[in-house]
């Protein structure tokens, strides 16, 4: 991978994750369309990903200093009952990443299975805009605004986002959204609760020497991740006022043409 193809799809990553399109799928259906061979591993993946976890520390900073503030309160308050929460979402995508990375890793290289999880997201964008509403009538809000069991449901949705093209913070939203979860609350929690997940993984990449052994060079690793951040800090403060305030089934559209396109003319 050259400097300059890091960059172009550096800037896909960030400026995709906190869309509900799939950052994943478009790094896979960029790869193709720059002619960048898969490669055996996904450090560039979690690299690129790392990068838009920085960037939402930087967003959300202010209320991730709150939420540990009150963790060592070292009581049962708002701030240590959130975080409880967060760490029952992690408890799905921590199960996928210990028995099954070597299937999610075989995944990223099939672009039949990007499109159709393109359609899949599609699916999971338009269902929120219909029923939100109603769900959310129907379930009696609980504390910091989700509940256990909503978390887990969240959590599981996530874990099966790894796939490339079924869009995580798209599936994340929509299946809070499905569970009665408000719009308001969704979008924090959907974008806090990578952030464990992902940094560990990149953890386990430096110290396992997975880094060290990467096809991918230094440098573009490097472009990558710069491209990433600074792409994702723009998207992601964009993403939090389009799921307050905008439809999510245009963006459930944009997912089924594109979803679409990979089938016909790159799976």
């Amino acid at each position: 991978m050259e400097w300059f193809e890091a960059l172009i799809l550096g800037l896909v990553q960030g400026l995709t994750e906190f869309l509900p399109v799939s950052s994943s799928g478009h790094l896979a259906i960029g790869k193709a369309l720059l002619g960048v061979e898969p490669s055996g591993d996904l450090v560039f993946e979690v690299t690129v990903h790392a990068a838009t976890v920085l960037a939402t520390i930087v967003v959300f900073r202010r209320q991730i200093w709150k939420l540990l503030c009150g963790l060592f309160k070292f009581k049962y308050n708002d701030e240590t009952d959130y975080i409880a929460k967060l760490c029952v979402s992690m408890v799905p995508v921590f199960v996928v990443g210990m028995f099954f990375k070597d299937q999610v890793e075989a995944a990223f290289s099939s672009l039949l299975v990007v499109g159709v999880c393109l359609l899949v997201t599609a699916v999971l964008l338009t269902l929120s805009d219909f029923l939100s509403a109603r769900a959310s009538a129907a379930v009696k809000e609980s504390r910091n605004g989700i509940s256990f069991w909503q978390a887990l449901v969240v959590g599981v949705g996530q874990a099966l986002a790894v796939l490339p093209g079924l869009s995580r913070s798209g599936t994340t939203i929509s299946t809070g959204l499905l569970c009665g979860v408000k719009r308001e609350n969704m979008a924090q929690f959907s974008f806090l609760m990578v952030l464990v997940p992902i940094l560990g993984e990149t953890f386990l990449d430096l110290v396992g020497g997975d880094m060290a052994a990467s096809s991918t060079g230094a440098l573009p690793l490097l472009v990558g991740f710069a491209a990433a951040f600074v792409s994702g800090l723009f998207a992601c403060k964009v993403m939090i006022a389009l799921v307050r305030k905008a439809q999510l089934k245009w963006f459930g559209l944009y997912c089924a043409l594109a979803g679409l396109l990979v089938l016909l003319f790159l799976a």
